[in-house]
């Protein structure tokens, strides 16, 4: 197959890194609870390194440099923060759309208030069973499936929308159908789904992986829900999504457009190092919270410079570098593979994505 040149192409080129539309910033990694699948393997802490609140207010306002991106506020338990509001309220008053990811069992009435009042347009609520058992043993804490509903109806009458994400397993994939119902039961504006990526205490649940024809099914019976569901739906570490979205509209004889697809028609599978990135807590930034590569610290170097110059950033940008079956595939530039998961895999962050039974045309 021919390949276009890609801008990022030349590793000298002094090229602007490209738009900036998600940050997530992990906060602190402290937790009040024990997820099997924690990205962080996050516990109570203490942990060492958290940038000051003087630090957040500067990482703020170089991501302002950058761009008007939507910060992500996460954790950890972001709420386990003492000055998260005063950090929310500084990213809101500089224009950028603060969003937060907290689990929902720490959610006060007060709290709840204070969210609103810092200008926290939404929050995403993780519920990866449609049951009490389910939740909470995922989870690893008694009480956090009914903590999280009591926090998105506080949430609600404060005036605040809400996501629910899910991360699916082996062990909660017959209960999606059921979570996305108590979804739109619970008044949810939107349902993400995200695929298991193994790192963090997700290692030693491997074996609860999806295998990748279930991923394709998964991934084949979300973009039906499209058209019944008044969600909005998008499926997060799932880049594969964005190939079948466009398969299945050229099967339906459908274009994806803006108007037809809304904001999946002009996004791709994996953002990493391209329209999104993470922060974490001591202020390293990845591609993504799952790929634990260092791109720069933000307390050595300002955050504009290595969005623009770091070097993984600028190899994840040249989709014609990818490596195998995903190096050729027509869809490369949509979809991308999960850079994470090929990692985990090869130990190379360019390699093909594992979790993918498709095969490319050429």
């Amino acid at each position: 197959m021919h390949k276009e040149p890609h801008p990022h192409h030349h590793p000298k080129s002094p090229a602007k890194g490209p738009s900036l539309r998600l940050v997530a910033w992990e906060v602190t990694r402290n937790c009040n609870l024990s997820c099997v699948h924690c990205r962080a393997a996050a516990t109570m802490g203490p942990y060492e390194g958290e940038l000051d609140t003087q630090a957040g207010f500067q990482l703020i306002d170089q991501i302002k440099a950058v761009g008007d991106p939507i910060i992500i506020l996460t954790g950890g338990e972001p709420l386990l923060r003492p000055d998260i509001f005063e950090i929310a309220r500084y990213g809101t008053d500089r224009g950028l759309r603060v969003v937060m990811a907290p689990n929902g069992t720490l959610i006060t009435e007060n709290t709840a208030e204070k969210m609103a009042a810092a200008g926290i347009k939404r929050i995403s609520i993780s519920l990866d069973g449609a049951t009490r058992e389910v939740h909470d043993r995922f989870r690893g804490v008694p009480g956090a499936f009914q903590g999280a509903l009591q926090g998105i109806d506080r949430a609600k009458k404060a005036g605040i929308e809400f996501q629910i994400n899910t991360t699916i397993t082996k062990s909660n994939l017959d209960q999606i159908a059921a979570i996305q119902e108590l979804a739109i039961k619970l008044g949810a504006v939107a349902h993400h789904i995200f695929l298991l990526v193994p790192t963090g205490r997700g290692k030693y649940i491997v074996d609860k992986e999806i295998n990748a024809m279930e991923y394709e099914e998964t991934l084949n019976w979300f973009y039906d829900q499209r058209e019944i569901t008044p969600l909005q739906l998008k499926a997060t570490c799932a880049p594969h999504y964005y190939r079948i979205l466009r398969q299945n509209s050229k099967r339906d004889g459908k274009k994806v457009t803006f108007e037809t697809h809304g904001l999946d028609a002009v996004t791709r599978g994996c953002l990493g190092g391209i329209g999104f990135c993470f922060i974490s807590h001591t202020g390293i930034v990845q591609p993504c919270g799952f790929l634990d590569l260092n791109c720069g610290d933000v307390t050595q170097k300002p955050f504009q410079e290595i969005w623009n110059d770091s070097e993984i950033f600028r190899n994840l940008r040249d989709f014609d570098s990818l490596k195998g079956k995903c190096g050729v595939c027509e869809y490369r530039k949509v979809c991308g593979g999960c850079r994470a998961r090929a990692f985990e895999a090869t130990g190379d962050y360019m390699a093909e994505e594992p979790l993918c039974s498709y095969q490319p045309a050429c």
